[in-house]
C-alpha cells in the first residue's frame, strides 16, 4: 500500500504537494519508532567469571582423563586436590560443600556444582571449552564418541577397577591377600573387554572412534594404565592396544605423563620400559 493511500485512509488531510510529503515522513517516522518499541533489547552484563575449581585425584582413572582433556584443552582451573588415601572425600563438609556424592573428579563453576567426569565433559562442551576436535559437536561423529563413552562404563572401566581393587588396592586397605581363584575370575572379566578394544574399537582405526585421536582414547587409556598397579601390563597381551596406548600417549604429552606418574611409580614400568 503506498504511503498516500495510508494516509487517506488515515484521514490525513490533502494538501499542497509538500504537505503531503511532510505528512507521508511524519508517517514513515512513527512506523519506524513504532517498530523499534517493539524489538526486545539485549540486556548486557560485564559480570567476569572465575575459572572453574577442579576436584581431583590422580589416583582416580577419571581424574586423570579429565586432568589431561582441561590442559589439552587450555582451559583455566583452580587446583583443588582431594586425598583420596586420606579419606578427604569422607568428610561432612566434603559433602555438604563439594560434592553430595563424596567423590572425585567434580568442579565448582561459579556456584554451579557437578559431579561425574562424562557429565562435566559435556557441560564444558556445551559452554564451548572443551574443543570440537576432542569433543565434536557435529553430531554424528558425536555419537560415535558417546557410543564409546556409554559401553567404556559399564564394560571397561568397570572390569579394570574391579581388577585393579582386587589385587591392589582392597589387600592395601585391609591386609587381605585374595584367592588366586578370585583373580584369575577378575583378569577373566577384564581381558573380555580388553578383547573388544583390540578386536573391535580398534579393528582397522588408529583410535577408538576414528582416526583421531579424541576424549574417548583418554578415558579408555587412563583406565587401561591403572591396571599397571596390580602387576598386570596390557603390553603384554594385546599389540593394537601397545601401539594405540603409544599414540594416545604421544597426541597428550607432556600432560599425560604427568598425571600418570603416580601410576608409573608404583608399578615401577614406567612409558619407555621394554617388555
Amino acid at each position: 500500500m503506498s504511503s498516500s493511500r495510508l494516509a487517506t485512509l488515515l484521514g490525513l488531510s490533502q494538501g499542497s504537494e509538500d504537505q503531503q510529503q511532510q505528512q507521508q515522513h511524519h508517517l514513515q517516522m512513527a512506523f519506524e519508532e513504532s517498530k523499534r518499541a517493539k524489538t526486545p533489547t539485549r540486556q548486557t552484563t560485564n559480570l567476569k567469571m572465575s575459572p572453574i575449581k577442579y576436584y581431583y585425584d590422580l589416583m582416580s582413572q577419571p581424574s586423570r582423563a579429565l586432568f589431561i582433556i582441561f590442559r589439552l584443552s587450555g582451559m583455566p582451573f583452580v587446583d583443588r586436590v582431594v586425598a583420596l588415601r586420606n579419606g578427604e572425600h569422607l568428610t561432612d563438609d566434603f559433602k555438604r560443600d563439594i560434592n553430595r556424592f563424596q567423590r572425585v573428579p567434580c568442579i565448582n563453576d561459579n556456584g554451579n556444582k557437578l559431579a561425574e567426569s562424562v557429565a562435566i565433559l559435556r557441560y564444558l562442551s556445551a559452554k564451548g571449552q572443551i574443543p570440537e576436535h576432542l569433543y565434536p559437536k557435529y553430531f554424528v561423529d558425536q555419537s560415535r564418541v558417546d557410543e564409546f563413552l556409554e559401553w567404556h562404563h559399564i564394560s571397561l572401566r568397570l572390569t579394570c577397577a574391579m581388577y585393579f581393587r582386587t589385587v591392589w588396592l582392597e589387600p592395601l586397605l585391609t591386609g587381605r591377600t585374595p584367592t588366586e581363584a578370585k583373580i584369575e575370575m577378575m583378569r577373566m572379566h577384564m581381558e573380555r573387554n580388553l578383547d573388544v578394544v583390540e578386536e573391535v574399537w580398534l579393528e582397522s582405526s588408529d583410535f577408538l572412534t576414528g582416526n583421531t585421536l579424541r576424549v574417548a582414547d583418554i578415558f579408555a587409556a587412563c583406565e587401561i594404565e591403572q591396571t599397571r598397579m596390580a602387576d598386570y601390563d596390557v603390553r603384554i597381551k594385546y599389540p593394537k592396544i601397545r601401539a594405540w596406548l603409544k599414540r594416545v600417549r604421544q597426541n597428550c604429552n607432556p600432560h599425560y605423563d604427568v598425571a600418570h606418574e603416580f601410576v608409573y611409580k608404583i608399578s615401577g614400568t614406567g612409558p619407555q620400559a621394554k617388555l
